[in-house]
């Protein structure tokens, strides 16, 4: 990425000011200060792998039932097809063992209790027999609840066993699952929605009358070399580690209530105080829904991407102000990166305490920085759209290799700057990162390290202050052009997959053709 010689350094200098104010350890603020950073301890618990045994592969997969939901066949992706760009289309013709989510959910008129129907087919894509499909329960963490009832197993009764707080759902199969076959689990399921902030940066709430439901019904677990990953996160940071995934959801709701969620509405229809929306999201990691009654829409389009951003009335000039940020963000991170492949992204005003926290297909920037709109504004603008790439398109396992989004997109952010104002932003972003990293007294802690490694402090010193720096001498090492390749190749080779820490240096070694095992020894690992 070459320097643009623009200098806007009067206006950088008073945005980093305000940025380095608002990042500084434990001071008290009327508003969110960090990107989701600032730890707590918390207990931690693993899901032992069941023993691996190898299953035939010519068996010929036996029939599943269809969906108990909707009227569509599970291999179906036509809906689809409207929430992505015509040339990225043929993702949907790819990645067949994808799981496919139909949703039937119901937001009561208290905005805090949300019943529904789910059925998922799931497609065992692993190498080993499994003889268990294990889900997450998030809203038992996140300060809420959540219950299953009428649990079926290919429409056979199944028993659930809980364990992890109530967060973490085995369902035994009947049968053992071989590698490629397929099963359909069904269920109902009840949400509590809280209305305190709770924990993790009040990403579960419903506050200000605006209801912010992310990972809210059951959601099934990522199988790795761990077996079925599943831990209690800390309270801090993010809390989802999941496969890329389709969802098909039909949502009722309040009338009055303007609907956000990942994806595309196809359909909508209202009778007298209830509303029905048709949603299809996918490819995507997760899905996520936020609405509230005072929502007001403004919309820009960027080539064959609508970004939406909702916000309260009394924040309208805030709210054009986000928009304004995250179209310029998404020009500059296609370009850096590579398409954004959706044609919408949504961003959305919430009471959340974080400066701004990521979903896919859409972006939450707490309300309080539009009520006082400080530069840190736009920097959680621009950090929550390059997740949009890093975790959303791109994903990892946000709770043990925390850097692999949250200090890349950090260092994305950083580039941002630098393209906006030259080499006085290159600088600034200098000692903005050194600052952060100041904070655990500039220690040569590993960014490498799971998120419940670290202490409150550290976790942001180190993941946000230390992990762009090591961007940064790896940019160096490399040189800018094979930097930029690697960022495109990375991107490329792991598009709608789980990158891992070994993924990311190989992709770097690529691109430069050298080795940088030393580089990565003293930044990365323990």
């Amino acid at each position: 990425m070459k320097l643009k010689k623009t200098m806007k350094r009067m206006t950088f200098a008073v945005m980093i000011a305000l940025l380095a104010v608002a990042c500084a350890a434990n001071a008290p603020a009327p508003i969110p200060t960090q990107l989701a950073s600032d730890p707590v301890s918390a207990p931690t618990e693993t899901l032992a792998p069941p023993t691996p045994t190898l299953a035939p592969t010519d068996t010929p997969a036996p029939s599943i039932p269809s969906s108990p939901i909707f009227d569509s066949d599970w291999d179906d992706r036509t809906p689809f097809a409207a929430g992505l760009h015509a040339d990225q289309q043929s993702v949907l013709g790819d990645l067949p063992g994808a799981s496919v989510y139909h949703l039937a959910v119901t937001i009561a008129p208290d905005m805090t209790h949300v019943s529904g129907t789910e059925a998922v087919r799931y497609t065992n894509t692993e190498t080993v027999t499994l003889d268990a499909v294990v889900f997450r329960l998030f809203p038992n963490i996140l300060g809420g609840t959540s219950t299953v009832s009428n649990l079926t197993v290919n429409e056979n009764p199944a028993t659930p066993e809980l364990s992890m707080e109530n967060s973490t759902m085995r369902v035994p199969l009947p049968k053992p699952l071989s590698p490629g076959e397929q099963v359909v689990i069904a269920m109902d399921f009840a949400v509590t929605v809280p209305t305190t902030e709770g924990r993790n940066y009040a990403s579960f709430s419903y506050l200000d009358g605006i209801l912010a439901l992310p990972h809210f019904y059951p959601m099934i677990a990522v199988y790795d070399d761990e077996g079925w990953n599943a831990e209690v996160p800390p309270p801090y940071g993010d809390v989802v580690y999941a496969d890329t995934s389709f969802f098909l959801a039909k949502i009722t709701a309040p009338a009055e209530q303007t609907l956000v969620t990942s994806g595309v509405t196809l359909d909508t229809e209202t009778t007298g105080d209830t509303q029905t929306a048709m949603v299809a999201a996918g490819p995507m990691r997760d899905f996520y829904l936020a609405a509230a009654a005072d929502f007001r829409r403004e919309s820009q389009s960027m080539g064959q991407t609508t970004i939406n951003s909702y916000a309260p009335a009394a924040v309208a000039d805030a709210n054009r102000q986000a928009l304004g940020y995250v179209v310029s963000a998404l020009k500059t991170f296609n370009a850096l990166v590579g398409e954004y492949p959706f044609t919408e992204l949504d961003v959305i005003a919430t009471p959340t305490t974080a400066g701004g926290i990521e979903y896919p297909g859409a972006i939450v920037l707490a309300l309080g920085l539009y009520r006082q709109t400080p530069d840190f504004f736009e920097v959680a603008a621009v950090h929550e759209t390059a997740h949009q790439w890093f975790y959303s398109l791109v994903g990892n396992d946000q709770i043990d290799d925390p850097w692999l989004d949250e200090s890349l997109v950090q260092y994305l952010t950083w580039l941002f700057y630098r393209e906006k104002f030259g080499e006085a932003g290159d600088e600034q972003m200098t000692q903005v990162m050194n600052g952060y990293w100041s904070r655990a007294d500039k220690a040569d802690t590993p960014i490498g390290l799971p998120v419940q490694a670290y202490s409150e402090r550290d976790y942001g010193a180190i993941v946000y202050g230390r992990g762009p720096l090591f961007f940064d001498a790896l940019e160096e090492r490399m040189g800018e052009k094979p930097f930029d390749e690697f960022l495109r190749i990375y991107f490329q080779q792991h598009e709608w997959d789980i990158a891992t820490p070994a993924d990311l240096q190989s992709a770097a070694e690529d691109a430069c053709a050298c080795d940088l095992g030393d580089l990565f020894a003293e930044w990365v690992y323990p």
